[in-house]
């Protein structure tokens, strides 16, 4: 409050000299010297109004051009040296730098020529700048040691009065490269770097980096730089540095034709080298402080040589030999930098396999926590997805799963019982969906792939590989039908040819696996895939060994009742789909599926499995199976099953009960009737009718379900009737 009332008041100072000024001209005008008025006001009892007014007089002495600019400006910046109060003398010589300013030797200025040149304004000003930062420096040491953070406070809010010469020497014409490379920027930093002032240094480091061209930073690159290293300890350079490269990034990003300036200086080598010097001069320099100066520093590389991988690695290699030997990261913000670290050459390539070039990549990654090192891990999942990234090599799918090994398998013993479930299956989905992208034309390199990818996969414990394996298992049985495509081998250099036959070895391996965690009922579907795809590959043995499988799974591990119908309803689809097997192997496997959905728990669920059984026998294809007689036993077989499950019913509920499984067997045996089934009589589907009717008759609580699904099948019938023709003939004899 204190501080920013003196300000108010030197402001209205300021306003009110600028009249006095304007008296003092008017007087030079009427006759008065100006020489005479500069050296009466040198006779006023109290130094500091001596010292206003006397750069108020000496404005108009240098406008009067009576003597030299420098003489008068030199003069001046001596005189204010008889004001040794901080603050005090902080605004006078703010003042002098007011009143100076239009008045100054420049190029092109009213005031050049003669003995006045640019380089006597700049060393005004520099020595102003010296004068200026040695008085805010030293108001640190005013006062009781009680007031210092009151101090430290003033401080702050007086820093743009020296920070203003800076800007003042940025806007000089004149200056040129020359001249700042040779003498402003030495002079400037030699200030700064004696000063020995933490806040001192900060700000005036950050202001020569805001104000100067970015074209004379990147030509003074090696002389701002080291200066660097001999900073206090406790200063922020990491900020600093990063608004370098920061602006130096937005110089090269502006035009293309600056770019051979940063090869022609190797401003890549030297910021590299001047980071490494900082962290080693500043040995309690925080991990996060490191680690955001190499962010900075592969920003950098990343806009201005991004077709320098060697230098990204290079870039990451530093941060790893920062990393070494040291726990790893778990401080939040230090995470954070290396995730930013790591993504971005992620954000730049949009390539995850340009990522996979970088050897230290890897190594980065090590350095995190379990924790970050999952979230890098999806972050390189999602870059994959977002661009459609293809992974064509099983060299690649190592690297690649090596640095996904976070989500893959358990690290350092951390137990799935301790992660989050919602948060496991998304990461657990997202490795699904990567392995899809994991593809090569060639079929040889592909088979190298998958085997990469389920060496990694089968690590990855019980818990994952529900989700890992399935979409291992498509991926490969896609592969299967290309080869059958192209003749079902292609022969490598080297490698034994990549066969179904061996890749139907691998899979048998791989969900032998997942049985085993145990996931019965995922392992049977798998196992029926694999079937199916055998059978378009003509391969029986095989076929018949993963149906073998299923059944296995079936009986010994598949316990829960609605599971086993699912199952049976599953095997007896894939089933009915083989057209592979000879008479033998299929009357086997047919015989187990019937005798099993014979089984079943409860009586609607045997009924339902028994009738779907019959299509195991009735194939409607040309060169399909046609055993009537085979598929009418099952049609019978599930209506005696049915009429015990309305016995049982009646036998408990006092009601014989929906007739349903009826209406249901009834609409199978119109099925066979219409496909040709010779074993399917009229008289037997007349009989069903009138046997439905019946029971529903003497059913005292009907059933609207069941009556509107047997009125629907009625109208069907007569439709049927009504049509002619083949059907006609086939539906006439029904008589309802």
């Amino acid at each position: 409050m204190e501080l920013n009332f003196k300000y108010v008041l030197d402001m209205r100072a300021f306003d009110e000299l600028r009249t006095l000024e304007m008296f003092f001209k008017d007087e030079s005008r009427h006759g008065v010297s100006i020489v005479d008025l500069y050296e009466l006001v040198q006779h006023a009892g109290n130094i500091l109004p001596r010292l206003y007014l006397l750069c108020t007089v000496g404005s108009v002495f240098i406008k009067s051009k009576e003597a030299p600019a420098k003489d008068a400006l030199k003069d001046l910046v001596e005189m204010c040296r008889g004001v040794q109060n901080p603050i005090r003398g902080l605004f006078l010589r703010s003042y002098l730098a007011q009143v100076s300013r239009d008045k100054s030797p420049s190029l092109g200025s009213e005031y050049e020529g003669g003995e006045d040149t640019v380089m006597d304004t700049v060393e005004f000003v520099l020595q102003n700048f010296t004068e200026m930062n040695k008085l805010w420096v030293r108001m640190q040491h005013q006062g009781p040691v009680r007031i210092r953070e009151k101090l430290e406070k003033e401080r702050n809010e007086l820093r743009d009065l020296v920070g203003k010469n800076l800007h003042v020497l940025s806007q000089i014409e004149g200056v040129n490269l020359e001249l700042y490379r040779d003498t402003v920027l030495p002079r400037v930093l030699e200030q700064i770097v004696n000063c020995e002032d933490e806040r001192a240094q900060y700000y005036l480091m950050d202001c020569i980096i805001q104000v100067f061209p970015d074209e004379y930073h990147l030509q003074t690159l090696e002389t701002l730089l080291g200066a660097f290293p001999q900073l206090q300890p406790t200063v922020d350079i990491k900020t600093v540095l990063s608004r370098l490269m920061e602006r130096l990034s937005n110089y090269a990003a502006s035009s293309p034709d600056v770019l051979p300036e940063f090869l022609q200086v190797e401003a890549f080598a030297k910021l590299s080298s001047a980071i490494g010097k900082v962290i080693e001069a500043q040995v309690d320099m925080p991990i996060v402080g490191a680690v955001t100066l190499y962010v900075s520093l592969l920003t950098f590389t990343l806009h201005v040589h991004p077709e320098r991988l060697d230098y990204v690695d290079q870039v990451l290699g530093a941060c790893v030999k920062l990393l070494f030997g040291k726990p790893k990261l778990e401080e939040g913000r230090a995470t954070k930098q290396i995730v930013a670290l790591l993504s971005s050459p992620l954000e730049k390539y949009n390539d995850i396999v340009t990522a996979l070039m970088l050897s230290n990549y890897p190594c980065v990654m090590d350095c995190l926590d379990d924790k970050t090192n999952k979230v890098m891990a999806m972050v390189i999942i999602q870059s994959i997805m977002k661009n459609n990234t293809c992974i064509s090599t099983a060299d690649k799918v190592e690297v690649l799963f090596e640095l996904l090994k976070g989500l893959i398998k358990d690290l350092d013993g951390t137990a799935v019982d301790e992660l989050d479930e919602e948060d496991f299956n998304e990461e657990q989905n997202s490795v699904a969906r990567l392995i899809h992208m994991l593809y090569n034309d060639d079929s040889e390199e592909m088979l190298k792939i998958i085997c990469t990818a389920r060496k990694h996969i089968m690590a990855g414990g019980p818990t994952r590989l529900p989700f890992t394996v399935p979409p291992l298992t498509f991926s490969a049985l896609r592969l299967v039908r290309k080869l059958q495509a192209h003749d079902g081998n292609v022969v490598g250099e080297e490698e034994e040819p990549a066969t179904p036959t061996k890749i139907f070895q691998l899979l048998n391996e791989t969900i032998e696996a997942l049985s085993s965690v145990p996931s019965p009922e995922l392992a049977l579907r798998l196992y029926l895939q694999c079937a199916e795809s055998a059978n378009d590959c003509d391969l029986e043995p095989v076929a018949y060994d993963f149906f073998t499988k299923a059944f296995i799974l079936y009986e010994e591990e598949v316990a829960d009742s609605k599971a086993q119908v699912t199952a049976i309803h599953l095997i007896i689809g894939a089933l009915q789909r083989m057209n592979v097997f000879g008479v033998e192997n299929r009357d086997t496997l047919t015989h187990k599926a019937t005798g099993y959905s014979a089984k079943l728990l409860k009586k609607p669920d045997q009924c339902r499995a028994v009738y779907t059984c019959s299509h195991l026998f009735w194939v409607d294809e040309k060169d399909g199976i046609k055993d009537g007689e085979r598929a009418l036993l099952c049609l019978k077989r599930a209506l005696r099953i049915a009429n015990a499950a309305q016995q049982m019913a009646n036998a408990i509920n006092g009601t014989s009960g929906p007739v349903t499984l009826f209406v249901e067997i009834l609409n199978k045996y119109l099925y066979f009737l219409e496909k040709g089934n010779p074993q399917i009589t009229s008289a037997a589907i007349q009989g069903l009718v009138e046997l439905i009717t019946d029971e529903m008759k003497s059913d005292s609580t009907p059933d609207p379900a069941s009556d509107a699904f047997f009125a629907s099948t009625i109208r069907y019938i007569q439709f049927q009737k009504q049509k002619g023709g083949v059907m006609g003939e086939k539906f006439g004899p029904i008589k309802m």
